[in-house]
């Protein structure tokens, strides 16, 4: 069946020594952490979900073989990740757990047995599972009351996601109201929203035709389009939902199968997925079944990426119970990604933000995936000489669903041999300065980050995004356009715009100008934090900013720091330092730096502690704190923000470190860790109390 990658990954997890597999551990966790928020918060996934699911496998074995080695952030003992700000939280009140995975045959017999294990003497010989195709959406819970739709949400960590229920009711496929016999006082009911293929492509023609960039891919434009605050936009987008599981139930007697469940809240209007569901006696039939399901799967009118396999029984459910992330009575099996062939026809190069050269292949077009692609990554030159490309080659490519494809390898033929090989470029195609090569590195990449276009439209990009300086009005478009005239040559240059300037420029009226020009201005008195970040240093995020901002109080005090100062700062190491280091000591950068604060971005101190304040009149100025579980009336984000307003710090794991753990409902391992460290546990209440 499938499953060659998942015994590579084995094999390699179950061969290293206790010394390897911990070092292995501290580069896997913040890896997956960085893969895991891109997925399901800023919707811009770096890798595919199937390389996302062998990094977790590798984890999860090294995790059991060595459990000590389990970091109290490891993604193994979440779900998802936070939501996004601007969207009001949602309080899930029965978890929206994810799955394990498997990926063969094998996996799913194993499976099976642990289940029959653990039901003991009461196990059936054959147990009855359901099989449904895994769609590739995003997880959505409704809630009804006495059949009303009163909100919905997305699934966020699992315990809080965001409340998207204005644009929940946009989507013609979820009724308003359950019509039927038997209905609930309450019942929060499961599914994926998603786009079927006709409707997303008809979508991406219409924005081709209005000058808009397309989607990349139905799910990110599905997680996108649920995100929007503004509901007439998820209006004109053509999602539909399908239903695949209940969480709460209050008031009505449901039917004793998961089978029966989905089929009675179809009986009473809501979409379920009838023709592909299947429900079937032991795991041999099962691995037919996900056989069966993956052979139709390019002929759907939507993408799945896999099977999920449940327990049909609910009593059997329940003595099964769950682990930390996810039920023991499922499974979630994963195709491996759908590959075709098509002919290179050219490899272009495309300039990044910090100057990485990237190769880029130009395919004649192919349908991969349910989606027609001709450009698929080719990431640097290593793997370009690894694979041995050639124009000309006929090549095998594959998607996941949520990234642009890749090529996987050559297709031999005879005429391989004498096409001649991909030269990659000395200068930048952008700025034609000569490119360089570090030591150690596999990417070439454009040292003239100040001047070349490409960079300069990414950088201004950046700058105003809404997690840097927050500038409003300042879309991808208007930046081409500022740079291409050449009004925009540098970020500071930002600062000297007019209204007269931004009017000359296509579709931009004197009102939008003077709006734009007025956000421009407030950006200057963006924080340290934020106007650090802003400025683009290599992997210096938002989180790294704020750290430095925090410790070092003044820009100025950030540029004089060695690099032995700056490791010292908790969460900064050896590299990050060198990157912020060899930013300041450029003198073109420090210079575009000082030109700002000439034009007026203020780059804020922030006031350091008063050491002679007694202590009793700040209880939680330098705490360290920890949250868990459900607040009753705030969400963590909201709770957070005001321990960091009065001087305390909030981070994301227990430690001998920590000061206080406020603990919500459904509070896990770190409040198991914390009592086990002797750290002090409070309630919401008792934080209000020590916040005043």
């Amino acid at each position: 069946m499938y499953g060659q990658d998942a015994d590579q990954v084995r094999k390699q997890a179950m061969s290293l020594t206790r010394e390897q597999a911990a070092q292995r551990v501290e580069k896997l966790v913040p890896e997956l952490i960085r893969h895991n928020r891109l997925y399901h918060v800023e919707a811009t996934p770096e890798i595919d979900d199937r390389s996302y699911d062998l990094l977790y496998r590798e984890l999860e074995l090294l995790e059991s073989r060595f459990p000590d080695l389990v970091r109290d952030d490891s993604p193994t003992l979440r779900v998802g990740d936070e939501p996004v700000p601007e969207l009001t939280p949602f309080a899930h009140r029965t978890p929206m757990l994810s799955l394990s995975n498997a990926f063969s045959a094998d996996e799913l017999r194993d499976f099976d047995a642990r289940l029959k294990r653990i039901l003991g003497d009461g196990a059936p010989e054959h147990i009855t599972y359901s099989v449904e195709p895994k769609l590739d959406g995003l997880a959505l819970n409704l809630v009804y009351e006495h059949g009303e739709l009163i909100a919905g949400g997305t699934r966020g960590d699992g315990s809080i996601g965001e409340d998207v229920t204005h644009n929940v009711r946009t989507i013609r496929a979820i009724p308003e109201r359950l019509a039927g016999e038997g209905l609930p006082s309450r019942i929060s009911i499961r599914g994926e929203v998603f786009f079927p293929l006709d409707g997303f492509l008809r979508m991406n023609d219409i924005r081709s035709q209005r000058g808009d960039k397309p989607f990349e891919n139905p799910r990110n434009a599905a997680a996108g389009t649920l995100r929007q605050l503004d509901p007439r936009v998820a209006a004109e987008r053509p999602l539909t939902f399908l239903a695949y599981a209940l969480g709460e139930v209050e008031g009505a007697l449901m039917p004793g199968t998961h089978t029966a469940q989905i089929a009675t809240v179809g009986a009473w209007g809501m979409p379920v997925n009838h023709a592909l569901n299947r429900t079937v006696e032991g795991i041999e039939a099962v691995i037919d079944a996900i056989a069966e399901l993956g052979e139709k799967r390019e002929t759907l009118p939507y993408e799945i990426d896999g099977a999920v396999v449940k327990v049909d029984n609910l009593a059997q459910q329940d003595e099964l119970g769950f682990v930390t992330r996810s039920p023991r009575w499922a499974i979630a099996f994963k195709y491996p990604p759908p590959r075709v062939h098509t002919v290179l026809e050219n490899v272009g190069f495309q300039v990044g933000r910090t100057g990485a050269i990237t190769p880029v292949a130009w395919l004649a077009p192919a349908r991969v995936g349910g989606v027609t692609v001709s450009r698929a990554t080719l990431h640097n030159e290593d793997q370009v000489r690894r694979l041995d490309l050639r124009v000309g080659d006929t090549v095998a490519i594959e998607r996941s669903g949520d990234v642009i494809p890749k090529v996987v390898h050559v297709v031999p033929d005879e005429g391989h041999a004498s096409r001649p090989e991909v030269a990659f470029p000395e200068t930048c195609p952008e700025c034609d300065h000569p490119v360089v090569r570090e030591e150690g590195q596999a990417v070439l990449r454009c040292p003239n980050a100040l001047s070349c276009p490409a960079q300069v439209r990414a950088a201004v990009r950046f700058f105003g995004s809404r997690r840097a300086m927050d500038i409003d009005g300042l879309g991808e478009k208007l930046v081409d356009q500022l740079v291409d005239t050449g009004l925009v040559k540098r970020v500071s240059d930002l600062y000297t715009l007019t209204v007269h300037d931004l009017t000359m420029l296509d579709r931009m009226g004197k009102r939008s100008a003077e709006k734009l020009i007025e956000a421009i201005a407030r950006s200057k008195e963006r924080n340290l934090e934020r106007a650090l970040a802003a400025l683009g240093i290599p992997e210096v995020g938002e989180s790294t900013a704020r750290d430095v901002a925090r410790h070092f109080h003044s820009l100025d005090a950030i540029i004089a720091a060695s690099e032995e100062e700056l490791v010292a700062v908790e969460g900064v190491g050896s590299i990050v330092a060198g990157k912020l280091r060899a930013f300041f000591d450029d003198p073109s950068q420090l210079a575009e730096v000082q030109r700002l604060r000439e034009l007026g971005v203020a780059f804020p101190d922030i006031p350091e502690p008063d050491a002679d304040a007694p202590t009793g009149d700040s209880p939680v100025a330098g705490k360290v704190f920890v949250l868990t579980g459900t607040l009753p009336t705030m969400a963590r984000n909201d709770a957070k923000k005001l321990i960091e307003a009065a001087g305390g710090k909030v981070t994301g794991s227990v430690s001998a470190k920590t000061d206080f753990l406020v603990a919500g409902e459904a509070a896990g391992s770190k409040l198991a860790k914390a009592t086990k460290l002797g750290v002090p546990v409070i309630d919401e209440a008792g934080l209000l109390q020590m916040l005043g």
